[in-house]
């Protein structure tokens, strides 16, 4: 299967990102320090675990070898077939769903259980997803952080 399936897994799978995002990802998106890999999907860049920060290393060394030189040269991190164009989220899709990861149901698990470890806004915010989205998914989770307040709790 190739790479780039298990890499959109990964992301579908840890941060519940939605195929239609993650294929608008550019390679400016990622930043590895070379002990850390991150991914810009809201603030702060979230960090990428071992396993997949690997897939990811792996990934984008692999790009150089991709059949289209369009695709080589791309600033998007999943380059479609077209000059400068992403891949087709749908093409995306069947490669994930190859893998036996189906990506609708795969997100869904993902963030209700991101917003039972951690207050909706937290998530929301590190995520980039709406506030009212994030909050809704606790309360149908059942968790418990939806009397939580967002914004700054030093003072």
């Amino acid at each position: 299967m190739p790479l780039r399936a298990w890499v959109a897994a990964a992301l579908v799978l840890l941060y519940a990102q939605p195929v239609s995002r993650i294929v608008r990802l550019a390679i400016d998106d990622i930043t590895d320090d070379g002990a850390t890999i991150t991914v810009q999907l809201g603030e702060p860049p979230s960090p990428l675990p071992k396993p997949a920060a690997d897939l990811m290393r792996a990934y984008i060394r692999s790009r150089q070898h991709m059949p289209y030189a369009s695709s080589r040269s791309s600033q998007w991190l999943f380059p479609g077939r077209q000059p400068g164009q992403p891949m087709n989220p749908v093409s995306l899709q069947v490669h994930l769903r190859k893998i036996g990861v189906p990506p609708q149901r795969g997100r869904t698990s993902a963030i209700r259980q991101l917003v039972l470890q951690a207050p909706a806004p937290v998530i929301a915010k590190a995520l980039g997803y709406h506030d009212k989205t994030a909050t809704r998914l606790v309360t149908e989770a059942g968790g418990s952080w939806s009397r939580y307040a967002p914004g700054d709790h030093t003072r």
